[in-house]
């Protein structure tokens, strides 16, 4: 199989998934782009090169996902003002400091975030639903601005929006309802996730003959994800992230320790 051609296939499952649960998709994204095109015969991409690829693809899936979620509000304006700037500002350095790090440690830091990602998604009694009117919403504004900050800068070292870690600290740390959390961490992460590739771009770190399957499967599949997420019930949604997450942080792990 041609590596344009199964690009291309991933690109559509993780555009769909992306809009499906509200995240950029790399946590999905970059296990696949490591383990599949070895199964298949072809060379095996670098981290670098599955990074800059990764960025790519959230971004575009940010862009068709926040479509979707707005028609049903819940996308929350403030949401994005207190942490939107924050993580673009934390990306970019992020973003451009990656090619001095090495694949173990990009591995390392990848791994170890999707960890506390699913532990944080079934961790029992602290993610009460509130209110789901984004024109109501109270949250503690700090929190939110130190949480995006930090997601930032570690998101853009391993070619990620951050939105995998970010959607579970919204809920459990910032005690936002999980919906408004879905719909508008794709907003906050599009900002994040250009800081990243306009990063990854400046000092050569992607492949720009790679991306084009991305550009054209990518935000239609996340259009689609966007609008069956709201037909999905919140406790499966939680659950759904939390294992794609942990699956993928296993991957990660193993990976790293062979």
């Amino acid at each position: 199989m041609d590596i344009h051609l199964l690009i291309g296939i991933l690109g559509l499952a993780g555009g769909f998934l992306s809009g499906l649960l509200g995240i950029g998709g790399g946590i999905i994204m970059a296990p696949l782009l490591l383990c599949i095109p070895p199964l298949l015969g072809l060379a095996a991409l670098p981290m670098q090169t599955v990074a800059g690829l990764t960025i790519i693809q959230g971004l575009l899936a940010c862009l068709g996902g926040t479509v979707s979620h707005n028609k049903f509000h819940f996308v929350s304006r403030s949401l994005i003002l207190y942490m939107g700037l924050p993580i673009f500002l934390a990306a970019a350095a992020g973003g451009a400091a990656a090619r001095l790090v090495s694949n173990e440690i990009l591995l390392f830091i990848f791994a170890s975030l999707a960890f506390i990602a699913a532990l944080l998604m079934v961790l029992p009694g602290r993610n009460k639903e509130g209110s789901l009117d984004i024109n109501t919403l109270r949250f503690n504004r700090l929190r939110a601005m130190g949480t995006a900050s930090g997601i930032g800068v570690l998101g853009g070292l391993v070619g990620q929006g951050g939105s995998f870690i970010l959607i579970p600290l919204m809920t459990s740390y910032v005690r936002i309802p999980t919906r408004i959390a879905i719909g508008s961490n794709l907003a906050i992460v599009l900002l994040s996730s250009s800081a990243a590739l306009i990063g990854k771009a400046v000092t050569g770190q992607i492949v720009w003959q790679y991306t084009l399957p991305l550009f054209l499967t990518v935000a239609p599949a996340a259009i689609l994800g966007g609008f069956t997420s709201h037909k999905v019930p919140i406790r499966q949604l939680r659950l759904l992230l939390a294992t794609l997450i942990a699956v993928a942080a296993i991957r990660m792990w193993t990976s790293l320790l062979t």
